[in-house]
């Protein structure tokens, strides 16, 4: 496996911008800009952290595995410790459950997946809307980072990040900057001027906030520091 290279001084804010932009949809904000980042649709469709609630995700196959094995330690770290007992508890009724027969099996399994999916999405303070189906368009983002930790490089991950920003601070700049001189008494064109320097603004300062902010939280706390910096009154 090659060694994870993380240092990269251009643009390790670039990493943390799709995490406070899911950390942003999981709470009801945007991060201004985020479609022109390439970080939208897809994973709008998902909400907070990407595809944890889908049966393909990383939550699901795990907590597969921790039926098959009886080893529930294998989904505990993707709960916080306060969740932990409800967690044991509903593992160890599923695997009691499972026991009865194929229709219960399956039952037994559903209904572990959801609790699981549930208490780990309420921990991110996203709400639970059920689990979504495998095979979901993610997005360029999502199965970037998943393979980048598969393969042990990050180099992909930056360059798709890298490319986004600079096409979406570059758009927001161009719109403002084409828009700048304007005749005082020209009160429509002044405001066609604010329309464009808000968001160019606001852009620029929700991407320096996230790179700034989210390094370092961790991923049970509190995701409402991880978007709180991007929307900036004018």
């Amino acid at each position: 496996m090659k060694t994870l290279k993380l240092l990269d001084p251009r643009l390790l804010g670039a990493l943390v911008i799709g995490a406070a932009y899911l950390a942003g949809r999981a709470l009801g904000v945007d991060l201004p800009g985020a479609e022109a980042l390439g970080l939208g649709s897809g994973l709008a469709l998902l909400g907070a952290f990407g595809h944890c609630d889908t049966l393909d995700g990383p939550v699901v196959a795990l907590a597969r595995k921790a039926l098959e094995t009886g080893n529930v330690n294998l989904v505990l770290p993707w709960v916080r410790a306060d969740d932990e007992d409800e967690i044991r508890r509903a593992f160890e009724h599923a695997r009691a459950v499972r026991k009865l027969g194929p229709e219960a099996r399956e039952l037994a399994d559903a209904h572990f997946f959801e609790t699981l999916v549930r208490i780990h999405r309420a921990a991110e303070g996203a709400p639970y809307t059920g689990l979504k189906p495998a095979g979901l368009d993610l997005g360029p983002a999502v199965p970037a980072a998943d393979k980048a930790l598969e393969d042990g490089a990050i180099e992909p991950v930056i360059e798709l990040l890298t490319d986004a920003v600079r096409s979406g601070v570059r758009r927001h700049f161009h719109a403002a900057y084409h828009r700048r001189e304007f005749d005082a008494n020209d009160v429509s064109a002044g405001r066609e001027y604010v329309e464009a320097y808000v968001p160019y603004v606001h852009y620029v300062e929700g991407l320096w906030d996230a790179a700034q902010g989210a390094l370092g939280n961790g991923h049970h706390a509190a995701h409402g520091e991880h978007a709180a910096g991007v929307a900036h009154a004018h």
